[in-house]
């Protein structure tokens, strides 16, 4: 989003909770005490994780999908440093991929994630898990990644300081769970 100039748009606050990963392993969102989640681009995973941590208050700039509880940042305002702003990617070499390895996890959805647009990209479960997929996928999984909705899901994961994250290739209900 390099383009939008963020001291143009509304700054909404909160204390980060939770941050969140895409298949690949990198930092692409957070969520705030008020459960916004606030969503930016990978390539800025790094100097977000430098920048800001759990517990820290944040200032955030950024456009709202219509009827999502979602900011997708411009511009991440650590409360002690510079703001991370959004340029656009690095137009040097491409960031090295985490490979994943075969996961299987289980659990109760807490909260879908979303897409910068507002699009649904998966679930969050009550231990932390993110599941993630692409959006048709969630689109015709909606079910499954429902508030409250105990499922099992197997597929490539990562796990790291900041989270485990699984990308979908199976899921399953789980009904004895409920």
């Amino acid at each position: 989003m390099h383009w939008i100039d963020p001291s143009h748009l509304p700054e909404t606050r909160g204390i980060v909770t939770r941050f969140l990963m895409n298949p690949h392993g990198e930092l692409d969102g957070l969520l705030l005490d008020d459960a916004l989640q606030v969503h930016f681009p990978p390539h800025l995973s790094e100097r977000v994780a430098r920048h800001i941590g759990i517990g820290d208050r944040i200032g955030v700039r950024g456009v709202r999908p219509r009827g999502i509880d979602l900011i997708a940042a411009v511009a991440l305002i650590p409360t002690r440093d510079e703001a991370i702003v959004d340029d656009g990617p690095p137009r040097s070499e491409p960031a090295t991929r985490r490979a994943g390895k075969p996961m299987d996890v289980q659990g109760a959805v807490v909260r879908q994630l979303y897409g910068p647009r507002g699009d649904v990209r998966g679930a969050l479960l009550e231990d932390g898990t993110s599941l993630r997929m692409a959006p048709h996928a969630a689109l015709a999984l909606h079910d499954y990644l429902a508030p409250g909705a105990h499922v099992q899901a197997w597929g490539q994961g990562t796990t790291s300081p900041f989270g485990t994250v699984v990308d979908v290739e199976h899921i399953a209900h789980l009904v004895d769970a409920v």
